[in-house]
Formats: C-alpha cells, structure tokens, sequence
C-alpha cells in the first residue's frame, strides 16, 4: 500500500499460459531487448532449467526463432518465456494457468523450474492444474468468484471437499496418462 504503483510493477513478473516468441534469437527472445550480457541470458535459462533444450539447438542461444516460436513445443516456449521473467528478478511472480497447455510429462519437467523461480519470492498462482499449487502455503478454491475452501494441501484434502475432489479426479487422470490409457 504504501509502494508507488510504478515501483509495485517493476517489481513483479509474469508467467502467462500462452508464450510469444519473436523473430530474432533464442537468447534475444529472453532479453527482450534488455541490456543483460549473455551470462545473466544464460544463467536465467539455467535456473529454470530451459538451458538443456536451448543449447541442443542448432546455435544455442544464436538459434534462430520465427514469429510466434513454431519451431518450438509449449513447454519449450513456456521455459523461454519463464527465463524472460526471471532475468528481470521479480520480487512478486504472478503465474496465470502456466502450465495449462503442457502435457503432463512435459510438466514435470518444468516442475523443478517453477519452484527454482518461487524460491524467495511472493507468488501468486492461479491454476486449475492441482500438481502445479500443491505445495503453496495458501490455496483458495473459487467458485463463481467467491472463495468456497481455503488452507493448504494436506488441510485441503482432509476437509474432502471440492479441492479434494477436484484433486482426487486429476490424480486419476494423471495415473491414466503415465499407464497410457
């Protein structure tokens, strides 16, 4: 309240469902025309872990992105998108459905990467993916725009009720995919 709303921003960083890519370079899809060296573009993509996939690139950090990153999977433009929002060290992370679109294997992958950029920071999850919240200190279930269950994982599933229905059904579903049913 008492931060200036300006200050409040450049503070904050985002984490969205949907990544753009822009024509350019993997390394300039990151920097976003920042003034970061290349060990900062580089250490960012290490610390969400995107720097596997970028450096089997044919150029790494020089490889080359067509419009809208085609030539990229969800969760490889998701991680590039990731390490753009840590490079800029957020004090404050919003993270809206962000990993929506990813399969469940690509999000385990991702996993480690979202609890490196949570460390030390506020964040703020919005999800309907349960595995993606599960070890938040506060969770609220919404339901028309009013909060109907609060508290964390465990407190959640003991209550048995929406969260732990909703949970229960993904839970399943996962299983489901990992057993390729």
């Amino acid at each position: 309240r008492n931060s200036p709303l300006r200050r409040l921003r450049e503070r904050m960083g985002l984490g969205l469902q949907d990544s753009f890519m822009f024509v350019g370079y993997s390394a300039d899809n990151i920097r976003l025309h920042g003034n970061y060296a290349d060990v900062a573009v580089e250490s960012a993509a290490q610390f969400v872990n995107a720097d596997g996939f970028i450096t089997d690139l044919e150029g790494g950090y020089d490889a080359k992105v067509i419009e809208g990153g085609s030539t990229f999977s969800t969760g490889e433009k998701q991680l590039l998108s990731f390490s753009r929002t840590i490079l800029r060290d957020p004090k404050i992370l919003i993270l809206d459905e962000a990993t929506a679109n990813i399969d469940t294997e690509t999000e385990k992958k991702i996993q480690q990467g979202l609890q490196n950029m949570r460390k030390g920071r506020t964040t703020i999850i919005i999800a309907h993916r349960l595995s993606t919240i599960r070890d938040a200190d506060r969770i609220y279930v919404l339901r028309h725009g009013r909060i109907i269950e609060e508290g964390n994982h465990d407190s959640l599933i003991a209550e048995g009720g929406i969260y732990h229905d909703m949970y229960q059904l993904q839970t399943f579903q996962e299983k489901g995919e990992e057993d390729g049913e």
